[in-house]
């Protein structure tokens, strides 16, 4: 799939502006520096890969994709269309994953999702138009603003990562519900989604879960 990348720099003026809304953020982001992240080109494929990703590992979602791509030839919803169901299944995905994927590009084909419009339309909307296909919920639509859009304040309530670097970085008491962006993601409004990559990047590199809050992880880094 084509990518292009998204750099963020902490001195850049959204990040400055993140950084004096939420001295806290600011802090997390100036622990972690820049960063680069890839941003999806082909919004067909985008979610064609997150439907066959879904419950699944990693290396397994590669492996299915590369078979699917081999039958088909190329991730268009033409070429996905013409696939028997039996064929997707041959590939490795289950039959409801078939069934998604053959929703998606009928849908697509009909222009009952119009990828085309998207760049008009609010993020609620493109939600509301992606979550009628089967298979694609709220939190899959969500990815897809960030990383095949490129929107800008996105923060996705339903990211059990993102409520967890939450909880860790703003030292909050734990709540049943786990709620914890809820009552923050106002502070970042509209960068929410360039907060939302900082805290997805607390976890890769460790800090979440390394037993310390941020203050103390800097110290002993020092030390």
């Amino acid at each position: 799939m084509e990518t292009q990348q998204l750099r963020l720099h902490p001195e850049e003026p959204r990040i400055a502006w993140l950084c004096a809304a939420d001295p806290r953020l600011g802090a997390l982001i100036a622990r972690l520096g820049e960063l680069t992240i890839s941003l999806e080109r082909d919004p067909f494929e985008s979610l064609v890969r997150s439907i066959i990703s879904q419950q699944i590992s990693v290396k397994a979602a590669a492996s299915i994709r590369e078979r699917v791509r081999a039958l088909a030839g190329e991730f268009t919803p033409e070429a996905l269309s013409r696939l028997e169901d039996e064929a997707l299944r041959g590939a490795g995905l289950s039959a409801s994953k078939a069934a998604y994927v053959r929703d998606l590009s009928a849908k697509v084909l009909l222009r009952e999702v119009d990828f085309t419009a998207f760049p008009d339309m609010s993020n609620e909307d493109v939600i509301t138009s992606l979550t009628s296909v089967k298979g694609v919920g709220r939190w899959t639509a969500e990815m897809f603003l960030i990383f095949a859009l490129g929107r800008e304040d996105v923060v996705s309530c339903g990211d059990a990562g993102l409520q967890r670097a939450a909880l860790w970085l703003y030292e909050l008491e734990p709540r049943k519900d786990r709620k914890y962006l809820q009552h923050l993601l106002h502070r970042w409004s509209p960068y929410g989604t360039i907060a939302s990559l900082y805290l997805w990047e607390s976890i890769n590199r460790g800090l979440v879960d390394s037993g310390l809050g941020l203050d103390e992880y800097g110290q002993a880094d020092e030390q």
